[in-house]
């Protein structure tokens, strides 16, 4: 077998690199972003596939807090995108929120496995999942299931949670006070005008839009309902109701 190495502590990437190629699997690439991984996946195929037949590494074995602009699970997904199903195994000390967040809105179901490092150190306990993976398996590990199951619990009862990602960025923005022009600006809008129509769009999710309030107490409400978590309603004197998320 052998692997692409995603770790972005260069002592550990050469620790584990070692470990693996004593335990038997040859290390084809070691890196330390996702960016990194994804253009040497696309190099093999574009030039190994043909001229020696090696194309992909059998699987990747990938911290998911990595250097670069993507953590492991987007760099996964990335890779998924261009190579489908390539066999992934996870591994973290991290407890980040984030992380589990990402996992869980990444909709992978097979050739995987996502464990806690502390609980897989050793170069034999890794290969087992590597295979699995590479074989079209899944596996979590227990630690790191509940974690998951337990965002997503938090995550039912955040308002942010009802908007799309772009639209969840932009209410951010709008809570720390942000204009429609600085809020363009910093998100690389090429028209401000985009900013009023996803505030509305905003504004109708979180029940803003039916009031008879104008925009600058509905912009003012919303960034109530960032900054707090929770979902409000205000009856015709503007006094305010905690509502569920779920809630109309």
């Amino acid at each position: 077998m052998d692997i692409l190495l995603v770790e972005d502590n260069a002592r550990l990437r050469a620790a584990l690199a070692a470990g693996m190629e004593a335990a038997g699997v040859q290390v084809r690439f070691a890196c330390a972003s996702g960016e990194q991984a994804l253009a040497f996946c696309q190099e093999q195929v574009d030039v190994n596939s043909e001229a020696t037949g090696k194309g992909l590494p059998h699987a990747a074995l990938m911290d998911v807090h990595l250097a670069g602009e993507m953590n492991g699970i987007q760099a996964t997904i990335a890779l998924r995108r261009e190579f489908p199903r390539f066999p992934v195994v996870f591994y973290s000390i991290q407890d980040d929120d984030q992380y589990y967040r990402d996992f869980r809105c990444s909709g992978i179901l097979s050739h995987y496995a996502y464990v806690r490092k502390s609980n897989y150190l050793l170069p034999e306990m890794i290969l087992p999942l590597l295979r699995q993976a590479v074989a079209g398996g899944g596996f979590i590990d227990p630690e790191i299931e509940a974690r998951v199951e337990a965002v997503r619990q938090q995550d039912e009862h955040n308002p942010l949670s009802l908007l799309e990602p772009h639209e969840r960025a932009v209410a951010e923005l709008l809570a720390k006070g942000l204009t429609n022009e600085q809020i363009a600006a910093r998100l690389g809008y090429q028209d401000k005008r985009t900013i009023s129509r996803v505030n509305g769009q905003i504004y109708l999710t979180w029940g803003l839009a039916n009031s008879t309030t104008d925009e600058k107490v509905a912009r003012t409400r919303a960034a109530l309902i960032v900054q707090s978590g929770r979902l409000w309603a205000w009856d015709e004197d503007g006094n305010p109701q905690a509502l569920d998320a779920h809630e109309p």
